[in-house]
């Protein structure tokens, strides 16, 4: 079976890289490994999203939804300190970089939840959901988190979505227009767009 970075358990071997980056102004060091998305670099379509998310009036924890090694829920919680992220991957070996990352650069509003998608959320609400979700795992993964995202969403709660146009973007819209009733396109880059959905 081929391994891929939505893997529960990489088995793959370590081979940890780390670099800096500077997201929302600030920099920071991230270390991440194989086995897990884009081990060599935070690829574009996560940067856009981070620089431009938007931290809503709606009061309430934001989950980042298969984080990965962390840097969209590490640097949105350096950026809202009065806010708790939640940061959630079926990888345990991405949690654990996560939360090694988050020591590394001094952030501590953060909690680290090992889910497939919202197994072990099924009890939480929030006021954002963030994702830049596992394409690879195919359609019905991708507009899973979608459903289980307008399920677990607080009234006036937002989910902000980072998809390529080529890799699925006006399905995705299609999508969330019949979950949520709309759908902006708050950004466009390099073919890359920011999606956000707000639940009534």
């Amino acid at each position: 079976m081929t391994e891929h970075y939505f893997s529960q358990k990489p088995q793959s071997k370590s081979s940890p890289m780390t670099w800096n980056y500077t997201l929302r102004g600030k920099d920071f060091t991230f270390t991440s490994d194989v086995g897990v998305f884009s081990k060599k670099e935070i690829d574009f379509g996560t940067r856009l999203l981070i620089d431009t998310f938007e931290i809503p009036e709606t009061q309430g924890d934001i989950l980042d939804l298969g984080c990965g090694y962390g840097p969209i829920g590490i640097s949105i919680a350096d950026s809202a300190p009065d806010r708790k992220i939640v940061m959630a991957d079926v990888n345990e070996r991405a949690l654990q970089l996560a939360e090694e990352n988050s020591k590394m650069n001094g952030v501590h509003n953060v909690e680290f939840v090992q889910s497939d998608r919202f197994s072990n959320l099924e009890d939480r609400r929030f006021a954002v959901v963030l994702t830049n979700p596992p394409i690879r795992a195919g359609k019905s993964v991708v507009h899973g988190m979608f459903e289980g995202s307008e399920e677990r969403l607080l009234k006036g709660g937002e989910l902000w979505v980072v998809i390529q146009k080529k890799q699925g973007a006006p399905s995705a819209i299609e999508k969330l227009e019949s979950l949520f009733g709309n759908c902006e396109t708050v950004e466009r880059n390099k073919g890359y767009y920011i999606l956000r959905s707000i639940k009534d």
